[in-house]
């Protein structure tokens, strides 16, 4: 696959192709860009499969690029490059856009392109990227892998996730389920700073917001959103509770 790597720093956009030459062969830098205007001509005139993009640059952010594009040649997918701090990597991770954190190593290099060979045809929307980075720690949507796509929901639409098996349910406001290839312990991470939710239950995380109640019948339980009951461990009620109580 052909790669090109866009970053003002000269030690980094080396660094990158270095790791990317050693480790992953199966990539072919093409080239090397220190700016946004000279990424944006190489894209076009070598049509790569993956660039790395840097965000932070002079004259453009590297969140720019799209904006000269249109949809339509839109046809390679991104790995940012950042240093950005704890929110912003937060809100890659709510957006599902992949991302490798400065200072470089090999490893995260191979694991991102490893997760880009694995997911190449799944649409990225990066619009989303945007809304979560200008929301700053109150990040917006939740990007959910499917078996076949990747959806966008609103953290506030959502009542609770339910693990099932290696997948887990999410279930919003509207009564819909989505079933993500991903597992409960991948939202619990990614929802981590999020304070709206918690793992209640090893089975459940759930949104604060939509708890109506507090079963205490059958070792305890929370009713969500009026209709569906959730479980909720006893070593995790005080947590809960703080929470609700806020």
């Amino acid at each position: 696959m052909k790669a090109i790597i866009i970053d003002d720093e000269p030690m980094a956009r080396q660094l990158l192709n270095g790791i990317l030459q050693q480790h992953c062969p199966q990539v072919e830098v093409v080239d090397l860009c220190p700016n946004l205007p000279e990424g944006v001509k190489s894209i076009h005139k070598n049509q790569p499969d993956l660039v790395f993009l840097d965000i932070e640059m002079p004259g453009h952010s590297g969140l720019e690029l799209l904006d000269f594009f249109n949809d339509a040649d839109v046809n390679f997918s991104i790995i940012f490059t950042t240093a950005y701090n704890q929110y912003a990597i937060k809100a890659f991770k709510l957006s599902a856009i992949d991302y490798i954190l400065k200072p470089l190593d090999a490893e995260s290099i191979i694991d991102a392109v490893n997760r880009f060979e694995a997911n190449r045809n799944k649409g990225m929307d990066f619009s989303i990227l945007k809304e979560n980075l200008s929301s700053g720690s109150q990040s917006k949507k939740l990007a959910i892998h499917t078996v076949s796509s990747i959806l966008f929901l609103e953290l506030k639409e959502i009542c609770f996730l339910k693990a099932d098996g290696a997948y887990t349910q999410i279930h919003s406001k509207d009564g819909n389920k989505i079933i993500s290839s991903r597992s409960l312990k991948y939202f619990e991470q990614t929802l981590s700073d999020h304070p709206n939710f918690i793992r209640c239950h090893k089975s459940f995380i759930v949104n604060v917001d939509e708890i109506t109640e507090y079963v205490k019948t059958d070792g305890g339980s929370l009713l969500v959103n009026g209709k569906h009951e959730v479980a909720v461990s006893s070593d995790k009620w005080q947590e809960v509770l703080e929470k609700i109580t806020v």
